[in-house]
């Protein structure tokens, strides 16, 4: 579908000069000779772009981008004039132009900043689904699990959400952190701000400051340009701190200023910069401890904690499992575009009974393997690819080479020996499930 543009311009040459480029360039065109007639057009037309002479009699272009602004916000407006004066540029752009064209305009540069417009009108658009799109995911009655206890984070979570205070979330790797921020994130009166994860133990030490504040050009060999930091690009939004346990009390001392200060250094930087984002960090080591031995600062530890959300284990509620069950496969079945799975019960019973140490993350990991491996979208036992743990130590006390070895050779059993489907079920690339082969001797 091609884009609508509506042209406002009084001068019958350049109107028809303009008008006849755009239509070459595909555009949908309407055209007008004034700001009156253009706004009783908006409604029925639905423009994605307003371009507009300023000067006009009646209702020039400025009261029309105000007009505009006020009635239909999502309109981008390109402004033209051939008057080329500062004090007209800054008030176009204040009155929330998109951008500003200086007549006579040359068709490339209107085709650019036509392009320029469309591209960040679609980018903008995309955001706004994913925010809805994640809004809806992480709606608070969209949360699985019906446990007591989750209960009560799904409460605390509901709390949070409304204030900006910082949180911290505890529980072991897997059981869903990173889910329950988010879940605050989007139930929050900021959702349509950024959400930026930050994984401390993905980022090296050495570039994790710039990471999060940034820096110019020139801070460190390779800074080449200004960059913003994550905290930059959150806005009012939320950075999450996963594993921040991990980071040493240098960086932590810095972090803490952020929080008590409401400002950050970018690397290099003279100036400080402002930030309204809130924090959330989470770990699953046990900070008091690290506190204890002067490998987490006390007062950092006080400041990130001001409402604690903690996570419990997978294990310790099985009755959770065959609803988290069901709802993995449903969504791995989705994207791998797959008819309704399901789930048989000696598979549920499987699920429950098993220990679970990767917690949420590995059950899904497992569901989705076993999708893979289904026929007719029926999971059963064998396609999980599991053992109760006192069956993996029948045999005694075994050495890391030898267990990789039998879950390798198992993994490939379990995939009639195609090699592509064992590489899904171990999570790894084919490359490397080659040269496992090749180590254990594995035909």
């Amino acid at each position: 579908m091609p884009h609508r543009v509506l042209l406002v311009e009084d001068d019958p040459a350049v109107r028809r000069s303009v008008e006849g480029s755009l239509r070459d360039e595909g555009f949908e065109v309407t055209a007008t000779e004034n700001a009156e007639h253009a706004l009783a057009l908006i409604g029925d037309l639905r423009p994605d772009v307003v371009l507009s002479d300023i000067r006009m009699p009646g209702l020039d272009g400025l009261e029309l981008l105000e007009i505009l602004h006020e009635r239909a916000p999502a309109i981008d407006v390109v402004l033209m004039t051939a008057y080329d004066d500062m004090p007209t540029v800054v008030r176009a752009m204040r009155g929330g132009a998109t951008d500003f064209l200086v007549k006579p305009v040359k068709l490339q540069e209107l085709r650019s900043v036509l392009k320029r417009t469309l591209a960040d009108r679609q980018a903008r658009e995309q955001a706004r689904q994913t925010v809805e799109s994640a809004a809806e995911e992480y709606r608070l009655d969209a949360l699985i699990g019906r446990d007591p206890r989750m209960i009560e984070v799904y409460k605390r979570v509901g709390q949070v959400a409304g204030t900006p205070v910082n949180a911290l979330i505890r529980g072991e790797t897997g059981t869903g952190k990173g889910l329950v921020a988010r879940a605050i994130h989007y139930n929050s009166p900021h959702a349509s701000a950024p959400f930026v994860a930050v994984n401390c133990t993905a980022i090296p030490e050495a570039l994790l400051e710039s990471e999060l504040f940034g820096h110019v050009r020139g801070a460190f060999t390779g800074a080449i340009s200004d960059r913003r930091g994550r905290f930059a690009l959150a806005g009012k939004g939320t950075v999450f701190l996963d594993e921040v346990g991990d980071t040493t009390p240098e960086f932590q001392s810095k972090l803490l200023r952020v929080l008590e200060e409401r400002e950050f250094y970018p690397v290099g930087a003279e100036r400080p910069e402002k930030t309204e984002a809130r924090v959330i960090a989470a770990t699953h080591r046990d900070l008091e401890a690290l506190v204890r031995t002067g490998r987490f600062r006390e007062d950092l530890y006080y400041r990130l904690r001001v409402v604690e959300i903690v996570l419990p284990p997978l294990r310790e509620r099985a009755q959770d499992i065959p609803l988290l069950a069901r709802h993995f496969v449903r969504r791995a079945s989705r994207e791998l575009h797959r008819g309704e799975p399901t789930l048989a019960d000696e598979a549920v019973e499987a699920l429950v009974q098993h220990e679970w140490r990767g917690n949420v993350r590995e059950l899904e990991h497992c569901l989705t393997r076993a999708l893979v491996l289904a026929t007719g979208n029926v999971i059963r036992r064998e396609h999980l690819s599991i053992l109760p743990l006192q069956e993996e130590l029948a045999d005694g006390f075994a050495t890391l080479d030898a267990i990789e070895g039998v879950h390798v050779a198992r993994a490939l059993a379990l995939a009639e020996g195609n090699r592509t489907h064992a590489a899904v079920l171990l999570g790894i690339s084919k490359p490397r499930l080659y040269r496992l082969l090749e180590k254990h001797r594995i035909t």
